[in-house]
């Protein structure tokens, strides 16, 4: 009987996981550069004393669907979007080095070019990126950014920051929303990345192909609560059972 318990126990677990992995999934459909989680069960069988009899089900996350999500042109001088698989460099809230597909830029009011969740942009050197006071930031298909203030003519101030991950050192999803290295040393600044301007990159969440997940995730759930009432069921039945013996 404890078999069907603890069975159906992490069995539920499980599937509460996945829902809460497809349930952020849905809710960031619309956020720009959003890459969709992915998640799988998996068995692990129970070791101990005796025969290895139990097997328990675990919810493990497989990484980020890397497909690009489908371009949005806005028009906008600011907003970009990077190309094939490079990435945006930012400065994450903890300091480090982290990135982002999300081209959507603006320059705060003490001249820093932030991105439209308030992380600093970085350029090539590694650093934020200032924009000089009163001008207007225009930004190459190369990273290039020039800025031009009122009557005088356009001069550079920085290249973005522009990585792309290896098989050797692919990129993995924080805490935080942001993709780090999995060495966790910042990756080195490619020279060869290019950006499209005036678009920014949508989500590659499937908004339907999620809603059926969840829809089946919480099927998954509601049989293992009934194993588990079962279970409960046969275990009050022996009782009353031993009890008629006595």
């Amino acid at each position: 009987m404890d078999r069907l318990i603890y069975t159906a126990m992490t069995g539920a677990n499980a599937s509460a996981q996945r829902q809460a992995v497809l349930s952020n999934n849905l809710a960031n459909a619309s956020t720009n550069g959003f890459r969709a989680e992915l998640s799988s069960y998996r068995a692990v069988p129970l070791r101990g004393d005796g025969a290895t009899t139990r097997v328990f089900a675990l919810e493990a996350t497989a990484g980020h669907l890397d497909t690009p999500g489908a371009a949005q042109r806005t028009g906008r001088a600011l907003d970009v979007m990077a190309t094939k698989n490079a990435w945006f460099a930012v400065q994450g809230l903890d300091g480090t080095e982290a990135y982002t597909r999300n081209g959507s830029m603006d320059v705060a009011a003490d001249g820093t070019l932030m991105t439209s969740s308030g992380l600093p942009v970085l350029s090539d050197g590694g650093a934020p990126v200032a924009v000089p006071a009163n001008s207007e930031l225009s930004i190459g298909q190369d990273g290039t950014l020039s800025a031009r203030v009122p009557g005088q003519k356009p001069s550079v101030v920085g290249r973005l920051k522009m990585v792309t991950p290896t098989a050797e050192d692919p990129l993995k999803r924080g805490d935080d929303g942001l993709f780090r290295s999995t060495s966790t040393d910042p990756l080195p600044n490619d020279a060869q990345a290019k950006l499209m301007v005036g678009v920014l990159e949508g989500s590659n969440v499937n908004p339907i192909e999620t809603m059926v997940g969840m829809i089946q995730t919480a099927r998954q759930f509601e049989q293992q609560m009934r194993l588990i009432q079962t279970a409960e069921s046969n275990d009050r039945s022996a009782g009353q059972l031993l009890s008629m013996q006595g």
